[in-house]
């Protein structure tokens, strides 16, 4: 597996990761299906040179029982970030805590939600972090959406 990014190339690639979302929010605006999004991340992280996972299963272990393939990562990108897509009237808390699961479950240190049935995607835009890389005082600020 390899080495976790530090806080500033998550966060570098976190900003890229945006700046894409908010490219094909402003050319196809709210209101379409979370799949249509998903399919445009897809291309354009592409696009960018990031590798994007679409999909992947999150087996779930308790004890000696392993629930294979129940939940799926909407997008995973170089293998750091997860992206969970939402085309919802409002974020609610189920939203972020589904995230927090999958980055726990994955050991993954960064997960945005974005939900792009919003006005402007920057208030759509949740960063969630699960990596103790982001406590170091050389880090980056955290811009938040």
């Amino acid at each position: 597996m390899p080495a976790t990014p530090n806080a500033r190339a998550l966060n570098a690639l976190s900003h890229q990761i945006i700046a894409a979302a908010i490219e094909i929010h402003a050319t196809l605006g709210p209101g379409l299906l979370e799949s249509v999004y998903r399919a445009c991340m897809i291309h354009e992280l592409g696009i960018a040179g990031m590798t994007v996972v679409s999909e992947q299963p999150v087996p779930i272990y308790y004890k000696e029982l392993v629930l294979q393939a129940s939940y799926r990562l909407d997008l995973l990108v170089n293998d750091s970030i997860i992206l969970e897509l939402k085309s919802v009237e409002q974020i609610l808390p189920v939203h972020q805590a589904q995230l927090l699961s999958y980055l726990r479950l994955t050991n993954k240190p960064l997960g945005l939600l974005m939900n792009f049935n919003v006005p402007r995607l920057v208030q759509g835009v949740r960063r969630i972090v699960n990596h103790p890389c982001f406590a170091d005082s050389d880090t980056l600020p955290i811009k938040t959406y």
